[in-house]
């Protein structure tokens, strides 16, 4: 392992790796430090899903700058991401009605479909209630398994980088990081531990609120059909914030609370995205609190499988996998970055779109 470099980088998941590659991006040496023999954190556990559309404001702009990076990286690393958009189901007047208010807003980012077309999307052919939908042109996808390997393994092989994995980062001096492996002299630490801050920095957690947010997910076997976009409901509406912003939304909250309280009570968004090999990822729940328990409630996960198997217009979905993602989370803000120290920055994305936004805020805020 080098024992100097410019930048070392805490932490191997996807807000850590983007930081790598903006490193690089700018000529510096750069060395990735991750206590895990690979990610297997919420970069691996999610759904592989940049839900670019779904965000507004400053969080729509890192979207847009991220997904500009992940074509760019796809290109030279051969990450598999695929610009196949995503795909909002409407089974209720009050969803039409956010995805027509958010059309209006976005022209030829947001599409309109009629039912018959958001069924030839759908394995099964849809629910029999489907009433229309709408296309997400700018979303992507890739497969969580897979890809952050992959942008590891390449940020390896660039000249002035190395991915060092089974090494723990045990603190930093001002200029000579101490690792599980020995020191390394670093003229900056950006510390990418998600929702570990408090492992290393406890102070700077508990003044920013970060905690963990627990969700249950499951796989399901392949329904024998390709389905190209992610897939989003009713709950994904009332998630993420370019819906949940529309004057709309209001209606579809108090309707869900009505109709659905099992769905809001387990803090749902129930998608679905489709892995390579035809499998559906799907979920999920959301659980709060600094310290969450390693326990699934199969209650929920067949309330996202029966859920899921209904949108799709399935008799049978069978779950072949189910596990626990883990991600940081803040009542303040979506993303955290900080400067606890001289020569020492934090960058962790705390809310659910680590995927969406990380290449962006790496490209905004690298520290200088």
């Amino acid at each position: 392992m080098n024992t100097a470099t410019d930048v070392l980088v805490v932490g191997a998941g996807i807000v850590g790796l983007a930081h790598a590659v903006e490193a690089l991006e700018r000529g510096l040496a750069v060395t990735v430090v991750e206590r895990d023999a690979r990610a297997v954190g919420a970069s691996v556990r999610n759904f592989g899903h940049a839900c670019v559309t779904g965000q507004s404001g400053d969080l729509a702009v890192l979207a847009h700058m991220a997904r500009e990076r992940w074509l760019e990286l796809d290109d030279r690393a051969g990450l598999g991401a695929r610009a196949t958009g995503g795909l909002a189901v409407a089974r209720h007047a009050t969803e039409l009605a956010v995805l027509e208010e958010l059309a209006a807003i976005r022209p030829g980012e947001v599409e309109l479909r009629t039912a018959a077309q958001v069924r030839t999307e759908l394995p099964g052919g849809g629910a029999g209630d489907v009433v229309g939908g709408a296309a997400l042109r700018a979303d992507l996808r890739v497969d969580p398994r897979v890809t952050v390997a992959r942008l590891a393994a390449w940020v390896d092989a660039q000249d002035r980088a190395q991915v060092r994995f089974g090494t723990a980062y045990l603190g930093f001096d001002g200029t000579r990081a101490h690792t599980s492996r020995g020191t390394i002299e670093a003229g900056r630490v950006i510390v990418c531990v998600g929702h570990d801050l408090d492992h290393l920095l406890p102070e700077l957690a508990e003044e920013h609120r970060v905690q963990r947010c627990a969700l249950q997910m499951a796989r399901a076997a392949d329904p024998g059909t390709v389905v190209a976009p992610a897939v989003l409901t009713a709950t994904s509406l009332l998630r993420y914030p370019a819906f949940a912003e529309t004057a709309a939304a209001g209606a579809l909250r108090t309707r869900m609370a009505a109709d659905r309280p099992d769905l809001l009570a387990i803090d749902a968004n129930v998608m679905f995205t489709q892995r390579p090999d035809g499998t559906l990822l799907i979920g999920d729940s959301h659980h709060t609190d600094r310290t969450v328990g390693p326990f699934l409630d199969e209650a929920v996960t067949e309330t996202l499988r029966a859920e899921a198997a209904r949108i799709m217009g399935l008799d049978e979905l069978r779950i072949i996998e189910r596990w626990q993602g883990v991600y940081a989370s803040s009542a303040l803000h979506p993303y955290l970055v900080a400067e606890p120290e001289e020569h020492l920055s934090v960058r962790i994305v705390t809310s659910g779109v680590g995927m969406t936004i990380a290449h962006g805020l790496a490209r905004r805020h690298f520290p200088t």
